[in-house]
Parts: structure tokens; C-alpha cells; sequence
């Protein structure tokens, strides 16, 4: 049995990085993907795109990830999958009761933020979302620009001193 070493290197596949911009990120969590065919092989080769995916437990208690997009394996066959099929997330009934009562209140969400392999696994990390207003986001590019102008004085004043 292999051993669970937190720090077990990740292949990255995707990133969701329009998520930090469109949503505040409340928490996260690492689901497996339930996948068919030859979506495994397109995903390792980095054949897919998280724009506009989002997750949803549906009537029989299960987490599914919708508008996820694989593109067919090249070298596959007639049985390459349809590419926005909702797949399937791998989690504890617990975290999935626990994550429903979460998104049944107003505003907030589940979105995939990265997609990546662990011990040869693939998963995908989710992220409990509540949208932004046009404001906040203004609001995060003066921050982010402040401290980016904060870094570049510092950096001056240390170059200045040596």
C-alpha cells in the first residue's frame, strides 16, 4: 500500500485563475474525478478547460462536475467520451452532506480551481465560492496594486542600502 505523504509532488493539469477574480474563495476541497475511456490520457496531456465548470450534488446524494470539458484523446477510438459530460466527484458522504447545506444558501457556489494528479489519481480541487460584485473586485486590483507598489519601494530601499 502506498504511503499518504501529504507532500506527494501534484501534476498539475488546469487552473481556474478567472475564480479568484469572479468569486471570494471561502474554502477548499480535494475530490477524485471519476473519469471513462481515454479521458485520462487527454487530461495528461493537458487537453482540457475548467472555464465556466461548476459542482452540484444531485438527487441521489452525489457530487457531479458540470461543464468540464476534455477534448477526445488524438489517438483514441469510438470510445472517447463526450466532452462535457458531467462526471462524477469522488468524496465522503459526510463532506458532501456537509458541502450541500453549504451551497443551499443564496450566493454561494462550488468551482473547480485545479485540476491535477497525485499518486497517479487524478483531482480536483473545489473551492466554496461566493460571487463578487463589480466593486470588490475593484477593490481587489487597488489592494493587489498597493502591495505590488509597497514591494517595488522596499525593494528600491534595500538596493539603495547595499
Amino acid at each position: 500500500m502506498p504511503d499518504k505523504d501529504p507532500a506527494a509532488p501534484l501534476e498539475l493539469v488546469a487552473s481556474n485563475r478567472a475564480a479568484f477574480h469572479d468569486y471570494f474563495i471561502l474554502e477548499t476541497h480535494e475530490a477524485g474525478l471519476a473519469l471513462k475511456g481515454t479521458e485520462v490520457k487527454s487530461l495528461r496531456a493537458k487537453h482540457c478547460r475548467l472555464k465556466d465548470a461548476h459542482a452540484r450534488v444531485d438527487r441521489q446524494g452525489n457530487m457531479e462536475l458540470l461543464n468540464f470539458h476534455i477534448n477526445p484523446y488524438e489517438h483514441g477510438n469510438r470510445y472517447n467520451g463526450d466532452p462535457t459530460r458531467s462526471r462524477r466527484l469522488l468524496m465522503h458522504k459526510h463532506q458532501i452532506t456537509k458541502l450541500a447545506m453549504a451551497i443551499a444558501t443564496k450566493g454561494v457556489t462550488l468551482v473547480p480551481l485545479r485540476v491535477y494528479f497525485k499518486r497517479g489519481r487524478a483531482k480536483v480541487e473545489l473551492g466554496l465560492a461566493k460571487g463578487k460584485q463589480d466593486r470588490d473586485k475593484r477593490d481587489t486590483l487597488k489592494a493587489k496594486e498597493a502591495d505590488r507598489d509597497i514591494r517595488r519601494e522596499l525593494g528600491r530601499n534595500l538596493k539603495g542600502r547595499l
